[in-house]
């Protein structure tokens, strides 16, 4: 059996062009080379951009769940990729070897679905919040969880043919829990393996003007769409007593308030719920969808 060809995708607003310069040179420095390496420009025309890659600019700025879409779509329409590794614009691939280990990664085990990136700083240390389980004390501990991060995470092929790919709409926020739930409710396995990592600056997604107002909206979206009805108001009850406890801003609270009532009073984008035996199986692996 041929081994898994890499695709990549990465999404920029044009605003940290040596950061991107960088990221993309480390691309290109991996040992096992991509297939094809998309670029997307989120309301930038991407000419400052000397690398050979695909680029597509957008004129409008589509999110990054929308952006992604487009670099995800030129890749699955091209049909030469099994594998798509998709990267935050000012990240970095600090080893030469993350592709290879991927590639492995997939070719062991066909019902692996995505593979989640270690996110560190430049000092090698990761967040609490980027390790994707409850127990995060141990960043270095892998294994089969229910989330996966954003920044830096590797996607079948096969799989998003199956169960699609981000919700556009969602723009920014939580759009990698619903394709994580998703993929869990359709069979696929979700794998975080600290030795592939990417090099992030520390920062806090709360430095985005419409962090507040997208995580209330977005939260509710997607109870309304992939929770199983009696779980709906205990996920949402949770994570309001969890947002009312760690916010200390009078206008983060309320853009946040703003924020439940538009995602209770606009469309959510189409109600599939889990199954029950999903629910059971994230909650085997820790992490109850209510969590």
């Amino acid at each position: 059996m041929p081994l898994p060809r890499i695709g990549v995708v990465i999404v920029t607003m044009g605003t940290r062009p040596r950061e991107l310069d960088a990221l993309i040179a480390s691309v290109g420095a991996q040992d096992v080379p991509a297939t094809r390496i998309v670029l997307v420009g989120n309301a930038t025309p991407l000419t400052d951009v000397s690398a050979d890659v695909t680029k597509i600019p957008l004129e409008e700025n589509l999110g990054c769940p929308g952006g992604r879409n487009v670099g995800l779509r030129a890749l699955l329409d091209a049909g030469d990729v099994d594998v798509i590794v998709e990267l935050d614009d000012d990240g970095l691939l600090i080893t030469d070897d993350v592709f290879r280990k991927v590639r492995q990664l997939y070719a062991a085990d066909p019902a692996l679905g995505i593979v989640s990136f270690r996110v560190a700083d430049e000092l090698g240390e990761t967040q609490r919040r980027h390790v994707p389980r409850l127990r995060a004390g141990d960043p270095m501990r892998r294994g089969p969880v229910t989330a996966f991060l954003g920044g830096g995470h590797a996607l079948s092929a096969p799989m998003l043919a199956e169960i699609g790919t981000w919700p556009g709409h969602f723009f920014f926020c939580h759009e990698e829990t619903d394709l994580a739930w998703r993929a869990l409710d359709a069979g696929w396995k979700i794998l975080y393996e600290p030795d592939l990592v990417l090099q992030h600056p520390r920062t806090s997604p709360a430095r985005h003007a419409v962090y507040h107002r997208f995580t209330a909206r977005n939260r509710v979206w997607l109870a309304r769409r992939r929770l199983p009805l009696p779980l709906v108001p205990v996920y949402l009850g949770v994570w309001i007593l969890l947002h009312l406890a760690r916010t200390r801003s009078v206008s983060g609270l309320s853009a946040w308030g703003a924020g439940l009532l538009e995602g209770v009073r606009t469309p959510c984008g189409g109600r599939r719920p889990m199954r029950w035996r999903t629910v059971w199986h994230m909650t085997r692996l820790g992490r109850p969808p209510v969590i």
